[in-house]
Formats: structure tokens, C-alpha cells, sequence
């Protein structure tokens, strides 16, 4: 029978449903920005929960219909609900509300359930590699040898491209200033530094939106095409010129740049200055893109 997992983020709120052999009949994203607005206050903010809450009911809906009970679906919730203090209390509502049990994983869970999802069908070099998993409130590094042992080393970076906008650009930014941007690559690549990279990987693969977001934005893709991005490579190159052309741009036009998911555009500075730096760090010339993750992860594993 069908199975479906959620996958609840400190942006974006995704839904997989797979068939008997594991196959994708449906899947999607939806940015809701539930981290966002957090702040020191550690709290989800009222509107956000409602918009959460919305797209959490119209999941539900869609999982059912493809055979799927809300009872059934397998829904997990990472970095943003782990710190927020409303978080229980939250995911009882969705639970009386729309029928599906919400778990907080810790940072550790989080770090196994991408590494398992996010190299499903890539074509990466063999040796060590690292899967880097950028969201809006933090950044998860997995090191590990496929064909080996899987994984070898995990951390947890607080390098999350809302938290990083915030902190930086503040709330809902129009035009960035080249003095903050130069604060928060300053701080990206000191936080980076102390992974340490041991063993060093052969290849890196970044997942999640903000990832697959500027691969697309490469590619010069208006409508999204999950198999065009998934297992193509961004260079730092890209990055760098991609980081240029974000900070000499107004809300506008990166909305129009990020055509397949504007409602990241945003963020997608931050994102890529943390993704520039990583490679910088692991000294990689570029990174791959999958369109995998925990979402797959918790279906792989269960």
C-alpha cells in the first residue's frame, strides 16, 4: 500500500507519497516560513502556525485521497521545532486538528534520515562523501562513505538561511547592504571553519530548497523540473556570481529570478553564501544538487 512522510522545516513544509516499490506518486513543498519571526523570543509565531497549519490540513487531504490516512502519515519535524517553545503545544493542535501525529527528531535522527535520503539516484565519485542539508535554521553536515560504513561524522551548524537574513538584512529586506553582507560571510565562514572536515570529503552534495532553488535559477528554469536539478552541479563560480547579482537586486527582482519558488528569494543570499563557503572549507570546486531528503529518509528507514 501507499506510504507518505511530511517533512516539517524551519521554511518550507514537504510532502512525499510513494507506492509499494517506493516509487514518487506525489511530491511537493510548500514554503510557509513556520521559523520565521522567531528570534530570541524562541517562540512560532501565531500566523505562521495558521499558514503551517493550512498547508498541514491540505497534505492531509492529499495523502488520504491517494490511500493514505492522516493517522498513517509519517511526519517529522526538525532544527525550527526543536527550538521553540511552542512547539508541543503546537503539534497537539495539528494532531486534534487534522489527524496526524507530529515527531520532533533530534539533530542526530535529522542527520541520518538526509544521508539516507539524499543520495537516491546521484551519481557521486566514490570515497567520503558529505551531505550538506541547508535550511532556514540551521545547516546539517553529514560525512560518510556509501559504498562503506554510510556515515562517519555529523554536525549541526547554526547557519540557517532565515535565521541568517534575519539576523542580518532583518525582517523583509528590499535592497541588501554590502556592509551586512560582508558581517554575515565574515561569520558564515568563521562558523564553518570549526567543522573541522575530518576525513575530508571526495564530493559534496547539498540538499533542500535553497539549494535546488539557485540550481535552478542556473539552469534557467522557470518552471520547476525536479529531474533536470536533481544530480546537477553548482559551481562556486556560480555561487560567487549568484551572491553578486542577489546583492545588487531589489525584493522585485529576485522574486523574478527565483521564478520556481519566489517565496525563497529572500533568503537565497544567505543560502548561498553558506554554500559558497562550505566548499571553500572542504576545497571542492563545486556541489551537487538533490532533490532528496529527510522526506525520503523517513520512508527508506521505516
Amino acid at each position: 500500500m501507499p506510504r507518505a512522510s511530511i517533512d516539517i522545516g524551519s521554511n518550507s513544509l514537504l510532502l512525499l507519497v510513494v507506492d509499494d516499490q517506493g516509487a514518487a506518486l506525489y511530491d511537493a513543498a510548500k514554503v510557509v516560513g513556520l521559523g520565521r519571526g522567531m528570534g530570541h523570543r524562541g517562540m512560532f509565531t501565531s500566523d505562521r502556525m495558521d499558514a503551517a497549519l493550512d498547508v498541514l490540513s491540505e497534505y492531509a487531504e492529499t495523502a488520504d485521497s491517494m490511500g493514505v490516512p492522516p493517522a498513517q502519515v509519517q511526519a517529522v519535524a526538525t532544527s525550527a521545532s526543536r527550538r521553540a517553545m511552542n512547539a508541543q503545544s503546537f503539534f497537539q493542535r495539528v494532531k486534534d486538528e487534522v489527524g496526524i501525529s507530529v515527531e520532533v527528531i533530534s539533530g542526530e535522527r535529522e542527520a541520518q534520515l538526509t544521508w539516507a535520503g539524499a543520495l537516491i539516484g546521484l551519481p557521486t565519485a566514490s570515497g567520503i562523501v558529505a551531505v550538506v542539508d541547508l535550511g532556514g535554521g540551521s545547516t546539517e553536515i553529514v560525512t560518510g562513505d556509501p559504498g562503506g560504513e554510510g556515515v562517519i561524522d555529523k554536525c549541526s551548524l547554526e547557519l540557517g538561511s532565515v535565521r541568517l537574513t534575519e539576523k542580518y538584512f532583518g525582517m523583509e529586506p528590499d535592497r541588501y547592504h554590502p556592509a551586512d553582507l560582508a558581517q554575515l560571510r565574515a561569520y558564515v565562514a568563521q562558523e564553518v571553519e570549526k567543522h573541522g572536515w575530518e576525513p575530508m570529503p571526495r564530493a559534496l552534495v547539498a540538499v533542500a530548497g535553497t539549494a535546488t532553488t539557485l540550481c535552478a535559477m542556473e539552469i534557467g528554469m522557470t518552471q520547476w523540473d525536479a529531474a533536470r536539478v536533481h544530480g546537477s552541479r553548482l559551481g562556486r563560480a556560480a555561487l560567487r556570481r549568484w551572491i553578486d547579482k542577489l546583492l545588487d537586486s531589489s525584493a522585485d527582482e529576485r522574486r523574478a529570478q527565483a521564478a520556481v519558488s519566489p517565496e525563497r528569494a529572500d533568503y537565497l543570499l544567505a543560502g548561498a553564501c553558506v554554500l559558497e563557503a562550505v566548499c571553500s572549507s572542504a576545497h571542492r570546486d563545486s556541489i551537487w544538487i538533490s532533490d532528496g531528503g529527510v522526506r525520503h529518509g523517513v520512508l527508506l528507514t521505516d
